[in-house]
């Protein structure tokens, strides 16, 4: 699931566009539609030609309302940078874009409007170049720019086509396990109680998790989900997310508050960064200014400690730790943005680097600006985890090859990541540093494990009269190495996940169980063999007369036992006829194809079929023209 988000000057027509991509005008509120401009966040959604759906955040492009476009414009994966084309590159078109470049936002595209309006075809051609120009140094100085109009419907094919290959080319998020939903609406419903909104990141929810409102601390319990007014029973990783809380009320939670699962986060007071001052900023920024501080969804007043300087001058970089008026949740690698209070500006902004320091730093202390590069960095447990990451299942010696860890300290970070949970070992033996056994980072394990399972469920739905899915069709569907195959399939057949059936695999709780048309058919078949129970119908008229599935499907229950590839038996008259052979032969010594045909009062064909197959289980042993009972 992907969200993507509008920026753009007021009145470019953002929320128009929304309403001709998705069919459903994103301003909600009576002020917003008497006014003509978003004030609060908007939302809309659409399915794209190759069959994903993707939400759209609509925010305020009015100088006065940036700060809550701030609370809606962190979590996308990308952005439609909107510009209008009777009015060009505005004052809000300027500020949009520098955060979204101060975000890293992933890519984006730049959409024309209201190309209706404009003079003359050559006019859109210099419009196209004073836009090239300005975002030249921006995370969309590649972005492609679509010319649209919303009212005649012209380019939005095209825009659409532009936006699904926007998103082929992007990876899509890992689920970390760890989910985090930053609060951007909280209502309540008739009938249900409180409901929040926000775009889920860092894992999923389910109906029925117990979640935890930081940095309040009140608890709940998950009693609806929902995604594009659509009930889920999941909410996944980057989908726009309405969650019904039960045991909390509306008025007890505001915005920029986030819902997580209990013992996962901390909030936090204080937090080190890396700051860019944009270089289109009014003045420098001094040690002690007061700044607005904006994370998620989230906003608060915060003191700002320049470290290793006492003025950063626009367009320059440094260190900082903000002491914050209010706690929030955050963690390490979140974007963020500053703004100076009074008169408002968008300062700039940057990446956080450790979310929970230990305490105030001595400001031109070496040490600390080391340690800070070495944490913007990553610690050695997060540095190899991204190597593992990257590998996906791999041996742990390749994953600390690509760290380039030192041993020692390689050693350290591969037991942190192992005894956290972060690192799932797929075979047994001694985890070290040079071992190859097989390793997956937890995200890459827990979509692999989904998607296993998911596939054979998948597959316990379309034959359902079957024991399973045939490891030699699950592992190709998976595409995945033999080793990596079959080492995940005995994880998984250890943790109980899936049942082993020797050639195929199965949820513990499937059985093979007959609706009622199958049952008739299943029934008149085995009556058929009351006729002659010795000299059976073939497995093709057996097919012919009940169908493929419903004859494998009894062979799988044991109700008919095939003995060769034409001729079967129910199982209780095989067993009579083995007793038969088994008795003959310690009687006479041995039975002969022909004394067993007669003793049996059947024909040749179905008496070698059934001798050849008792040699084959080892029941009995051939000699010459007659059978033994094999010791």
């Amino acid at each position: 699931m992907r969200v993507i988000g509008t920026a753009g000057h007021v009145d470019h027509g953002k929320s128009t566009l929304i309403a001709a991509l998705t069919g459903t005008h994103p301003d909600r509120l009576k002020e917003e539609q008497a006014r003509e401009m978003t004030i609060e966040l908007g939302f809309g959604w659409m399915t794209l030609p190759d069959g994903e759906e993707v939400g759209i955040v609509d925010v305020p492009g009015h100088r006065d309302f940036i700060e809550n476009m701030l609370s809606g414009i962190g979590g996308i994966d990308a952005a439609l940078l909107v510009i209008a084309a009777d009015e060009g590159i505005m004052p809000q078109t300027k500020e949009h874009l520098a955060i979204l470049d101060l975000l890293q936002i992933p890519g984006g595209l730049i959409v024309l409007t209201k190309t209706d309006l404009a003079p003359d075809p050559e006019w859109l051609d210099l419009l196209e170049a004073d836009i090239h120009a300005a975002v030249s140094e921006t995370v969309l100085k590649d972005a492609p720019i679509v010319r649209v109009s919303a009212k005649t419907k012209t380019g939005l094919k095209e825009l659409i086509t532009n936006l699904q290959v926007l998103l082929e080319n992007k990876p899509a998020r890992l689920d970390l396990n760890r989910p985090r939903l930053p609060i951007d609406r909280v209502f309540s419903m008739s009938g249900f109680g409180t409901v929040v909104t926000g775009t889920l990141s860092d894992g999923h929810f389910t109906v029925g998790d117990e979640v935890e409102i930081l940095p309040g601390g009140m608890k709940g319990r998950i009693r609806g989900l929902q995604t594009h007014k659509r009930k889920e029973d999941r909410a996944v990783l980057g989908s726009r997310t309405a969650v019904n809380i039960s045991g909390v009320d509306t008025e007890s939670i505001r915005r920029g508050e986030m819902v997580v699962h209990p013992n996962q986060y901390q909030p936090t007071r204080r937090l080190d960064a890396r700051f860019r001052l944009l270089k289109d900023a009014s003045a420098s920024v001094k040690h002690g200014d007061e700044v607005k501080f904006f994370v998620g969804a989230s906003e608060t007043i915060a003191t700002l400690r320049l470290l290793g300087t006492e003025e950063l001058l626009p367009g320059k970089e440094g260190w900082i730790q903000l002491e914050l008026r209010d706690s929030i949740v955050t963690v390490r690698g979140d974007k963020y943005i500053l703004r100076r209070p009074s008169p408002s500006e968008t300062l700039g902004g940057g990446v956080i680097v450790d979310h929970q320091p230990k305490g105030r730093h001595k400001r031109f202390n070496e040490d600390t600006l080391k340690s800070l590069v070495a944490l913007a960095k990553g610690s050695p447990a997060d540095i190899l985890s991204e190597a593992a990451l990257a590998l996906n299942a791999a041996p742990l010696k390749e994953m600390v090859a690509k760290s380039r860890l030192e041993s020692a300290t390689a050693e350290s970070a591969l037991a942190e990541l192992i005894n956290n949970g972060q690192l799932i070992l797929l075979e047994g033996g001694d985890p070290t540093t040079v071992s190859n056994i097989l390793a997956i980072a937890l995200p890459h394990w827990n979509a692999l494990r989904e998607r296993i399972l998911q596939t054979v469920e998948a597959h316990h739905r379309q034959f359902p009269l079957r024991r399973g899915i045939p490891r030699e069709e699950l592992k190709s569907r998976l595409k995945l190495q033999p080793r990596v195959f079959n080492v995940i399939v005995n994880k998984l057949i250890a943790d109980r996940a899936i049942t082993d059936h020797s050639v195929w695999l199965s949820k513990p709780e499937h059985e093979i169980r007959f609706d009622g048309a199958d049952q008739l058919k299943a029934k008149d078949l085995l009556r058929t063999f009351d006729k002659n129970p010795y000299a059976t119908p073939s497995l093709k008229e057996c097919q012919n007369e009940a169908g493929e599935e419903v004859v494998n499907a009894l062979i799988e229950l044991e109700e008919l036992v095939p003995v060769s590839q034409e001729v079967l038996f129910r199982k209780k008259d095989y067993d009579a006829l083995v007793d038969k052979v088994r008795a003959a032969i310690q009687a006479n010594g041995q039975i002969t194809l022909a004394e067993a045909r007669d003793a049996f009062g059947t024909t040749r064909k179905y008496v070698q079929a059934l001798l050849e197959h008792l040699d084959a289980i080892g029941v009995t042993i051939r000699a010459g023209d007659a059978r033994r009972l094999r010791k």
